[in-house]
């Protein structure tokens, strides 16, 4: 419904996935009472923000950074890198996204039948529970994805 109406709405979720399936546009917070609107999703927000992203996270790293370095003396110079681990969650992770992403069309196709609830009780929880399973490991597997990867740039950088 909220994709057919004409008029303005103003939504707050923290459903990225919905987000980016509905919206036109978002208002997001900059700090000190800025507010900057973005075209597009949640997606496309996150992809014309993104150097700012990588600025503050190298601005909040960079106090836990200067403590290392003072703690360790002259041995803080060696250069971090992404471990075995790491490396192989950047790798992974996109394709368990896409599979998780195919999950949840594939539960929410057999939920748009109207009359599913009526015909098959069971049969509704069940999809629904392994809609909401797939969209919260979505979004635990995009946050992960996007930690590390602002990971990997600062290290590329450095």
């Amino acid at each position: 419904m909220l994709g057919d109406y004409e008029g303005t709405v103003i939504l707050i979720s923290h459903d990225r996935d919905f987000l980016d399936r509905v919206v036109t546009s978002v208002i997001a917070p900059e700090g000190d009472g800025r507010w900057i609107e973005y075209a597009g999703g949640y997606t496309d927000m996150l992809a014309q923000r993104g150097a700012d992203l990588k600025r503050e996270a190298a601005k909040n790293a960079a106090p836990e950074t200067n403590k290392a370095a003072r703690a360790g003396g002259a041995s803080g110079t060696s250069k971090r890198k992404l471990n075995f681990n790491e490396k192989h969650a950047l790798e992974t992770l996109p394709k368990a996204m896409a599979k998780l992403q195919a999950e949840i069309a594939k539960q929410q196709r057999f939920l748009d039948d109207p009359n599913l609830y009526r015909k098959d009780r069971k049969k509704f929880d069940q999809a629904s529970d392994a809609l909401t399973t797939a969209q919260k490991e979505l979004q635990e597997a995009e946050d992960r994805w996007l930690e590390l990867e602002v990971l990997r740039e600062e290290i590329e950088q450095a």
